[in-house]
């Protein structure tokens, strides 16, 4: 993957996150801030939602430094989300992007591959979640039985209500064709 520019307010929130935090962190991202730096998504986002954090003991530090409501909060207007429920696809870890290798000091950004961020907005299922994977399945290009097999075999038998979700997923991929339709 090539290089990723670091626009602001991102480039000074992370440096200084960077330089606040007391040993290496691995933040694995999801939602809009990766899908807008990896995807090109052209809509601003406030957050970065955070499904996992190593070692697990710095979530408090993180969220002390950089919160919500936090000083760097206040001063950047971005702040970090660490997600505490959301379900992901079973090996998402084997799949991790990393988002501004080499930049920084001792935080490590990873960002879930497109398939999986689109099966982690599953449950939710509000408009923007919809967009977001209108808008990778555009610019990936997503391949459909991926997303498929990996919502069965990953990601289904850990869904609360499995199946409205088979329904929600049968409307993205119909959503994504009859774009895709409208292309050719």
């Amino acid at each position: 993957m090539n290089k990723i520019a670091i626009p602001e307010p991102w480039l000074s929130f992370w440096k200084e996150i960077d330089e606040a935090v007391k040993e290496p962190v691995e933040l694995h991202c999801l939602g809009g801030f990766a899908i807008t730096l990896l995807y090109g998504l052209e809509r601003s986002t406030a957050d970065v939602d955070v499904i996992s954090v190593t070692p697990r003991r710095s979530v408090g530090e993180l969220l002390e430094i950089a919160g919500e409501g936090s000083p760097l909060h206040r001063k950047h207007g971005v702040y970090l989300d660490v997600v505490g429920i959301a379900t992901v696809p079973e090996n998402y870890e084997e799949r991790l992007t990393e988002i501004f290798s080499g930049e920084f000091q001792n935080i490590r950004l990873l960002a879930l591959d497109p398939y999986d961020i689109a099966l982690a907005k599953i449950e939710r299922n509000i408009q923007r979640d919809r967009d977001d994977v209108k808008h990778l399945a555009r610019v990936t290009p997503f391949d459909i039985g991926i997303l498929k097999e990996r919502y069965e075999k990953e990601l289904r038998a850990y869904l609360g209500n499995p199946e409205r979700e088979d329904l929600t997923l049968r409307l993205w991929i119909e959503a994504i064709e009859e774009e895709r339709k409208g292309e050719t």
